[in-house]
């Protein structure tokens, strides 16, 4: 896609500091960094989320994930690292490209997460996962 910014960092039209890449995918710095060594994870072709990502592309996107996590952690010593993926407009995607972010956490750096737990009872989580199991096959 002419217009997105990761097709023009795929294609090398855009600068950016690249950390690792392979037929499938791409690592590259995120210049938002909320902490140092905040990494982007994308997939080459373009495929605006992971509901448009084949079972290849899935897998290279996990394995470069952890492979470049792995890379944070011996370079910045994190005490953990927080991995966020958003799919639409509901989700807060910004980038339109699938991709997630490797954050390395640190205690008091003013990350937050709200989770609006529901907590529905047990029946109503099997009735929920027997839709999706009757989807997925």
């Amino acid at each position: 896609m002419a217009s997105c910014v990761f097709c023009g960092i795929v294609a090398k039209e855009i600068p950016a500091a690249i950390v690792y890449e392979d037929d499938l995918s791409i690592a590259f710095m995120d210049a938002g960094q909320v902490n140092p060594g905040h990494v982007l994870v994308a997939v080459k072709a373009h495929a605006e989320n992971l509901f448009e990502l084949d079972d290849a592309q899935a897998g290279a996107l996990l394995r470069a994930a952890a492979r470049v996590a792995r890379g944070i952690r011996a370079a910045f010593q994190p005490q953990g690292l927080s991995v966020y993926q958003a799919n639409g407009k509901a989700a807060w995607q910004t980038v339109f490209h699938y991709h997630m972010h490797l954050v390395p956490r640190h205690q008091g750096d003013g990350m937050m997460l709200t989770w609006p737990a529901k907590n529905p009872p047990r029946e109503k989580l099997a009735e929920y996962a027997a839709a999706i199991r009757r989807e997925v096959g």
